[in-house]
């Protein structure tokens, strides 16, 4: 059974749009936790449903692809089908594919 802040995070993963990418540190933001980022991503770590929870799509605040418990190849691979350019693991197009939430956990995108 989740916590809910486990909720939350696996909740606010849905709301990231094809295309585009968040921080493990605006989504700490996010839900009202700014320091814990590592607790962020030891959430996605454990994600229990890939395909519903888009854990791909959290990447380090410095444009550098991160972890995933597939491997960094295949989230590489899973953001370039999202068409993310990445070179050298790190995010060519960031300040365009950035997404962010709004203070209340909306949706808000940078585009």
């Amino acid at each position: 059974m989740l916590t809910k802040f486990q909720q939350k995070v696996y909740n606010l993963l849905k709301k990231i749009p094809k295309g585009q990418v968040t921080t493990y540190k605006i989504l700490a933001e996010a839900i009202g936790r700014p320091r814990n980022w590592r607790q962020i991503g030891k959430i996605l770590s454990q994600n229990p449903n890939l395909k519903d929870f888009p854990c791909f799509r959290v990447i380090k605040s410095n444009g550098r692809v991160g972890g995933y418990s597939r491997g960094i190849k295949q989230k590489i691979t899973f953001l370039r089908k999202n068409g993310i350019i990445i070179k050298k693991d790190r995010i060519v197009n960031l300040e365009s594919c950035l997404f962010k939430f709004n203070s209340k956990g909306k949706t808000q995108s940078a585009k």
